[in-house]
């Protein structure tokens, strides 16, 4: 119990802890990243590591529905060498020099299209307000002279990764398309074609001293806790003179421990035949 205490200590006054989000293809250092939490936060060399994005993923259900996110990370040092390259997920994470980095959430970065086989054009994707926990992304493609007052264009709505609704200039639904599809659809007489679509992976990194100790503790009283269940029995004696008294202990079967002394005790060969006397202590 002590060293669960002690663990708690030290998670709440020397660990660090942060939250990014990052469009796949970027980096971030994880010393920008992470916040002292208590006065004996210390940095380690871990913080000046590079994390970057290689490749953010998702998994859906046969709904629909978002299942998992998965984000290929590479972690280098100062000099640009990978020194650990891991694909981490909900429940999966990546741990480092003391720095754990979780998977928690995802964002939609950016739609790379082409215009009548002009571009890739990147189009950041902006998340709409709605009401529910849904989430929602949309972006709009200019079509014609961009300064004029009432510019019109190409709008795009998204709610994850795999389908992306398309709207004409007079905001009438135009199709859906798969990003990687290469399939193109015709609008107002130009051929778009939703090259990719560009997540974002929402990360939350740790930094928690406490942890070890708090496991330490955890496993030291499981250990006793499973010690305390073996059952084990104590027997002594004492000679005082011609008079000898035998006591015992046990923790199990407390009700049966005389018996088995006086059976024990009758197998003993009789050296001293007067004044012996047994006593049992049953706590």
């Amino acid at each position: 119990m002590l060293l669960i205490m002690v663990g708690g200590t030290l998670s709440a006054t020397g660990s660090f802890r942060g939250s990014v989000t990052v469009p796949q293809g970027l980096n971030f250092v994880m010393g920008d990243v992470l916040a002292p939490v208590g006065f004996f936060s210390i940095p380690t060399d871990a913080f000046n590591t590079e994390v970057h994005v290689n490749r953010f993923t998702m998994d859906y259900y046969d709904s629909g529905e978002v299942s998992q996110f998965h984000s290929d990370l590479s972690l280098r040092d100062l000099n640009g060498k990978e020194v650990l390259r891991k694909t981490i997920s909900v429940n999966d994470p990546l741990r480092y020099g003391g720095v754990t980095v979780y998977q928690t959430d995802w964002s939609f970065s950016a739609l790379q299209v082409t215009k009548d086989g002009e571009g890739p054009f990147n189009l950041a994707m902006a998340p709409i307000k709605i009401n529910g926990d849904k989430k929602l992304y949309g972006t709009f493609l200019p079509v014609g002279d961009t300064n004029a007052p009432n510019v019109k264009g190409i709008s795009m709505l998204a709610r994850d990764l795999q389908s992306i609704v398309v709207y004409d200039l007079e905001r009438k639904f135009a199709g859906i398309r798969r990003p990687n599809s290469k399939l193109p659809i015709e609008i107002n007489g130009m051929k778009i074609v939703i090259e990719d679509a560009i997540g974002s992976t929402g990360l939350e990194l740790k930094t928690d001293p406490g942890v070890p100790v708090v496991y330490a503790g955890f496993g030291a009283l499981m250990l006793t806790t499973c010690i305390s269940y073996l059952s084990h029995s104590q027997i002594w004696a004492l000679q005082n003179g011609t008079t000898l008294v035998v006591g015992g202990r046990t923790n199990r079967a407390k009700n049966q421990f005389p018996d088995d002394m006086n059976r024990l005790l009758d197998q003993v060969p009789e050296l001293i035949k007067k004044n012996t006397s047994v006593v049992s202590d049953q706590s």
